[in-house]
């Protein structure tokens, strides 16, 4: 498996880069902590006019047709920036949803919209008691004649106050946990029975609780495409677990980065204190997690794109490694930088809150070591 980027991907991977550092700063992300949105429209359109909302989809509904490893390079790059436009939400979870699990005409209802970013998807998976197991769904779908009653709750779904339409999972049949019976709908946020309310989080990202109270919906809600509704789930949420640990990387190193800068540049009694060697080790192991990091995630893209067997424990491989890995370079960040490190003024925080919300997000470690352990029947 070759791990290089092609002069391709390079050119996107460049190209990422040089936007990030044009159009955006970690001062713009102080200044939308208050803002309702969350994000900037204006960016996101250019986001689409760059072709980036469009890489993961196919050609017929507007996309690219390329492939994941294409996306992660296009997100490590915004997680350097710690950009929260809904790339993650609208194109990795609802997106693909739709993509994965919709027939062929709601994936050409809503993908051309969303490739072109005049639509802003967001799937919404988890609830209360679920602890990331996708399938432990109490969400009841319940047949009405022609149409369905949707009724239960959904918990942190990211940027449902922006969204055009939801992706949902409810259950149509069987017990708490079963995998069959969990259908997946599309609704509208602004429907009758729908109440989103906020849930304010560290990092600043906008994230709701959705309330279903006999939402009705006709059956042209339900995505029934030739994928079974619970392997296009568990693919959908494969995928955008790949982009969130991408971002991650991005993250980690841009937070590793700041750090080796400022061990350069501040001295103590005369001397760089990057000049210590308790300092370099640190730094050093630094360097090791996230280049580590970086091979787990680019694997797994890689193990998606080419249907290998052995996908879904790379996965579950690349985020537990992205979630210690961020965890530990965000907590080395802040030491290192001293008593300023701790104050809100200074950027390098930004990356210590991001850590905590994004390990937390579409599984945590031991979610996904037991997850790996189970797929590898240990």
């Amino acid at each position: 498996m070759n791990f290089a980027l092609s002069d391709e991907q390079q050119m996107l991977q460049k190209s990422a880069s040089d936007f990030v550092h044009r159009e955006s700063s970690l001062k713009r992300i102080r200044e939308l902590r208050n803002d309702a949105t969350g994000y900037s429209k204006a960016l996101f359109g250019k986001m689409a006019e760059l072709g980036w909302l469009a890489i993961p989809f196919a050609e017929d509904v507007g996309g690219l047709g390329q492939g994941l490893v294409e996306m992660v390079v296009v997100m490590e790059e915004l997680g350097k920036g710690l950009m929260p436009e809904p790339v993650l939400s609208s194109i990795m979870l609802g997106g693909q949803a739709i993509a994965l699990g919709g027939n062929a005409d709601q994936q050409k209802q809503w993908l051309p919209k969303a490739v072109e970013g005049q639509a802003i998807l967001t799937l919404a998976h988890q609830e209360r008691q679920s602890r990331y197991d996708p399938f432990d769904v109490v969400t009841k779908a319940a047949r009405d004649g022609a149409a369905w009653t949707l009724s239960g709750e959904k918990t942190y779904v990211p940027d449902a106050g922006v969204a055009d339409a939801i992706v949902l999972t409810a259950r149509t049949q069987g017990g708490r946990r079963d995998r069959e019976g969990v259908a997946m709908f599309v609704v509208d946020p602004k429907a009758k029975g729908v109440t989103l309310t906020p849930v304010p989080t560290s990092d600043s990202r906008k994230r709701f609780h959705v309330k279903l109270d006999k939402v009705k919906v006709d059956d042209a809600a339900r995505l029934s495409g030739s994928t079974p509704s619970d392997m296009a789930l568990e693919q959908a949420l494969d995928r955008a677990t790949i982009g969130l640990s991408a971002e991650m990387l991005g993250s980690m190193s841009e937070a590793f980065r700041m750090t080796v800068d400022y061990l350069k540049t501040r001295q103590q009694f005369g001397v760089p204190i990057g000049t210590f060697q308790a300092l370099q080790h640190r730094a050093a192991d630094q360097y090791v997690q996230t280049e580590l990091s970086r091979s787990a995630v680019y694997y797994a893209a890689m193990c998606v794109d080419e249907k290998m067997a052995d996908a879904q424990a790379a996965v579950s491989t690349a985020k537990a490694r992205c979630n210690d890995a961020f965890h530990l370079i965000a907590n080395e960040s802040i030491q290192m930088h001293g008593g300023i490190g701790m104050t809100d003024e200074h950027d390098i925080g930004f990356f210590f809150k991001r850590s905590r919300v994004a390990e937390v997000t579409l599984g945590d470690s031991n979610y996904h070591r037991d997850r790996y352990a189970r797929l590898r029947d240990y």
